[in-house]
C-alpha cells in the first residue's frame, strides 16, 4: 500500500522500496521494528507535526500540596507555562483576596473595561498597561520540568495560594500517538528516513560479508549499501532540521 496508515503497513512499503520480494531483505523482523521505534522516535524529536500544544488540567491532591509538584504522563515533552494562579477558590479558601491584576477584580472594582462607554483603543491600552504591571510585579510563575523525571516542580506556598481538589493548568507539548492519527505513518519524510534505516541495518548485516551472493548468484556488497544508506540517513536528518524543525525560539533582553 502506497498509503500506510499502520505500522505493519510502513513496514511493507519499506522494504518493497528496497525491493522486496524481487529480492531477499537480510533483516531480522526485531531489527525492522527497532528502526521503525527510531524513525518515529526522530519524527516526535524533531518535525513540528511530532507534537502539539495543549493546555494541561491537573487536579491537585494532598500529596501535590505537601511535596510542591505535580507528575505528569510520558507523552508530555515539554512545559511552557503554568498558567496564572489566580481566581475565587484561592480567595475564598486562604483569605487572601483577589489579586489587584486579576481581570475579574478589575471588572468588579470598576467599569474601565465597559465597551458600551469607551473606544476599544483605551479597553486596549488599559488591558496592554495592566498586563504589563502584572508581568512587573507578580511575574510568571517559576518552575522545573525535565521529561526523564516526568514532574513538575513548581516554586511557590502552596498551602497559602492552593488546595486540594483544586486545579493548575500548564502549557504543554504532548507526543501525537500515531496509533491514534495513522496519518504520521504516511508521512513522507517517515516513509523515507524508515526505508533509509532498513536499508542501513541490510548493510550493516551484509557487511559482515565480502560480496555476499544471493541464491541465483546475485553477488551484493553489503559495504557498498552500508555507505550508500548512511548518506541517505545524514541527508534525511539534515532536511528534517532545516525544512521540518521549529526553529529556535528568540530570546530578548
Amino acid at each position: 500500500m502506497a498509503s500506510p496508515s499502520t505500522r505493519e503497513q510502513l513496514k511493507d512499503y519499506a522494504l518493497r522500496k528496497l525491493g522486496f520480494p524481487v529480492i531477499d531483505i537480510n533483516v531480522d523482523d526485531d531489527q525492522l521494528e527497532d528502526r521503525i521505534d527510531d524513525a518515529l522516535q526522530k519524527y516526535r524529536d524533531y518535525h513540528y507535526d511530532g507534537t502539539e500544544e495543549i493546555y494541561l488540567a491537573t487536579q491537585l491532591t494532598a500529596n501535590n500540596l505537601a511535596n510542591g509538584y505535580v507528575d505528569v504522563s510520558d507523552n508530555i515533552v515539554g512545559i511552557t507555562r503554568i498558567m496564572p494562579i489566580t481566581g475565587d477558590s484561592v480567595s475564598s479558601q486562604n483569605g487572601q483576596g483577589f489579586n489587584i491584576f486579576d481581570i475579574n477584580y478589575q471588572l468588579r472594582l470598576n467599569d474601565f473595561y465597559s465597551l458600551t462607554a469607551s473606544s476599544y483603543t483605551y479597553y486596549y491600552i488599559a488591558r496592554t498597561h495592566l498586563a504589563m504591571l502584572d508581568m512587573i510585579v507578580t511575574g510568571e510563575v517559576p518552575f522545573r520540568y525535565n521529561k526523564t523525571v516526568n514532574r513538575v516542580t513548581i516554586y511557590m506556598d502552596w498551602n497559602a495560594r492552593l488546595s486540594e481538589n483544586d486545579y493548575i493548568v500548564m502549557q504543554a507539548h504532548r507526543i501525537i500517538d500515531p496509533t491514534v492519527y495513522s496519518k504520521i505513518y504516511n508521512d513522507s519524510w517517515v516513509k523515507e528516513y524508515t526505508a533509509a534505516l532498513f536499508k542501513k541495518q541490510w548493510g550493516a548485516n551484509l557487511s559482515k560479508y565480502a560480496n555476499y551472493t544471493l541464491p541465483g548468484g546475485l553477488v551484493v556488497n553489503g559495504e557498498a549499501i552500508l555507505r550508500d544508506s548512511t548518506q541517505e540517513v545524514e541527508l534525511l536528518e539534515q532536511k528534517l532540521r532545516d525544512i521540518y524543525e521549529y526553529p529556535p525560539m528568540m530570546i530578548v533582553g
